[in-house]
């Protein structure tokens, strides 16, 4: 370094302490210094104003955290009284499975995009102008705009929901009954908790049926990533066979919110005299699926289930107890993507009580419904009796033979009804 640099470099500095207020006042500032001055006093001051406004939009942007976590969730579409009425409709025109030439038989919803039509929609012009969004994302979005119109049109009468339905990967109780053939598994061997190699009772998957899962896993996490929304609520039957399908389904996919699923009770399969209908205590479905949620009232013991009567659910009282369930869900979830986990008997009463064509799923198969759902005037209808449960005929041995489509060779029990009154008027949902 030159020693004139140096010279200027000393010269340039003052010692410590001098700077002060004191100084300031005593000593006359150039012109020129004047105007540094004042410069850096506005940058100082921008930064300052910078500063607090920062805050203040951090304090705010704080405080609404704080009040959204505070607020109460969001509101279930409609509280249902005990007088209303909830007519249900299967909007058809969307799947595969709402046409009458779709062979539930062939069907395979993996291979038709769970059977979602390859089709337009009213809102797709302003959804997607150029053409980039998938079927499944257009469809969401029409969904989504069914909704909103009922809100702005004020018709809170009125909701959309899609329902995804799946039925259970094969149980032991499947596997057993197309090796005894169903004459004699239901008038028998469907009675017992199981035989020398497998248990029935309250049954679990066979390795086909987890297989089942795997391939249903993987559809959906195909789906999911084409745009299929995820699913805000799960609920699952309280049979083990549905609990193990349900987690083994969805429990491994990277969801946007925790898999736990609400068991309901009324979701379960045909309470028939069947062991595999059977559900097991209250404690021991939460050692088998810890990360599931009870709906509230769910007892300790089965206290539906008759079958050491003999006595066994009909038809009519299942579809009168499936209309209870989805009435309680479209009450109280307000959410519009729902996963149901079942079985085929109940999901064929359900789709009864949706008004929706019969549409049979073997073991591991899915139906989605666009349902739409209006309060209703209660219509009066005269009071009527049916059967809810009733004596199914049994062996007490297994049985000579079995004919299919006849029955077994066997002495039959006595058959009594216990029946239940329907009443016109207000119904407890």
């Amino acid at each position: 370094m030159s020693r004139k640099l140096t010279t200027i470099l000393k010269s340039s500095r003052s010692p410590v302490g001098a700077l002060t207020s004191s100084s300031l006042a005593r000593s006359p500032v150039p012109r020129r210094n004047q105007a540094s001055l004042s410069i850096w006093i506005c940058i100082a001051t921008c930064i300052f104003i910078f500063i607090i406004i920062s805050s203040t939009v951090k304090m705010k942007a704080s405080m609404l955290s704080v009040a959204l976590a505070l607020a109460p969730g969001a509101m279930a579409w409609k509280e249902v009284s005990d007088c209303d009425e909830i007519k249900y409709t299967s909007v058809p025109g969307f799947f595969l499975q709402d046409d009458a030439n779709t062979d539930p038989n062939t069907f395979d919803y993996a291979n038709f995009n769970f059977g979602l039509l390859n089709r337009t929609y009213p809102t797709d012009a302003k959804f997607d102008p150029r053409h980039k969004k998938t079927q499944w994302q257009r469809f969401a979005n029409y969904v989504e705009s069914l909704n909103d119109d009922c809100k702005k049109n004020k018709k809170d009468q009125t909701t959309y929901k899609v329902l995804f339905m799946g039925r259970h990967g094969e149980g032991w109780h499947n596997a057993a009954e197309t090796f005894y053939g169903t004459p004699a598994w239901n008038c028998y061997w469907a009675e017992q908790n199981g035989n020398s190699t497998a248990t029935w009772a309250d049954a679990e998957l066979t390795n086909n049926g987890i297989a089942q899962t795997t391939k249903a896993n993987a559809y959906f996490k195909s789906r999911f990533a084409d745009g299929l929304p995820y699913f805000e609520s799960y609920y699952s039957s309280p049979l083990r066979r549905c609990l193990q399908t349900a987690q083994l389904t969805f429990g491994s996919l990277k969801l946007p919110h925790p898999f736990k699923p609400t068991i309901k009770e009324l979701f379960r399969e045909s309470i028939s005299i069947h062991t595999c209908d059977r559900r097991s205590t209250k404690t021991q479905i939460h050692a088998f699926a810890p990360n599931f949620q009870f709906e509230a009232g769910f007892t300790e013991d089965d206290e539906l289930w008759e079958g050491a009567q003999d006595k066994g659910e009909t038809s009519a009282h299942q579809v009168a107890r499936s209309k209870i369930v989805i009435d309680d869900v479209f009450s109280h979830d307000d959410n519009t993507w729902l996963s149901i986990t079942s079985h085929s008997g109940e999901i064929g009463a359900i789709l009864t009580v949706l008004n929706h064509r019969s549409f049979s799923l073997s073991t591991g198969q899915i139906i989605p419904v666009l349902v739409k759902a209006e309060l209703v005037e209660p219509t009066v209808e005269p009071t009527s009796t049916y059967a809810s449960f009733t004596s199914e005929p049994t062996c007490k041995s297994p049985p000579i033979t079995s004919i299919s489509g006849q029955g077994c060779v066997c002495a039959t029990a006595t058959t009594t009804f216990a029946t239940a009154t329907i009443t016109s008027g207000c119904k407890a949902h």
